[in-house]
């Protein structure tokens, strides 16, 4: 297989339709292993578009090219009150992104 799983996770602000659900956001990512490019992604997100709509926005960035660009199509595209969870869950990801990355190369 070409390609890891990997989630981050972020609370959820308060008055939003997903914290009825989850406590936290997550956003799972697959990503190919070589070029370390973002294949697909889910997240939890209350609404099927929601989902949607930040899988086309992290769809194609690749990791090894750092956080900024992702967190900043975040910043400029999703205007909902999830946006800084989303960012930090992202965060999150990348974090664990690093460190996947830092074990293979041991």
């Amino acid at each position: 297989m070409n390609t890891v799983f990997i989630a981050g996770h972020a609370r959820l602000p308060s008055g939003m339709a997903a914290k009825s659900i989850y406590e936290t956001l997550t956003i799972t990512a697959e990503i190919d292993k070589k070029y370390g490019v973002i294949v697909t992604t889910s997240c939890t997100l209350a609404t099927m578009h929601g989902r949607e709509f930040i899988e086309q926005l992290l769809k194609g960035y690749s990791l090894k090219d750092g956080i900024e660009q992702p967190v900043h199509a975040i910043r400029d595209h999703y205007l909902g009150k999830a946006g800084s969870a989303i960012e930090s869950a992202i965060k999150d990801l990348y974090k664990q992104y690093e460190a996947y990355s830092a074990g293979k190369e041991m």
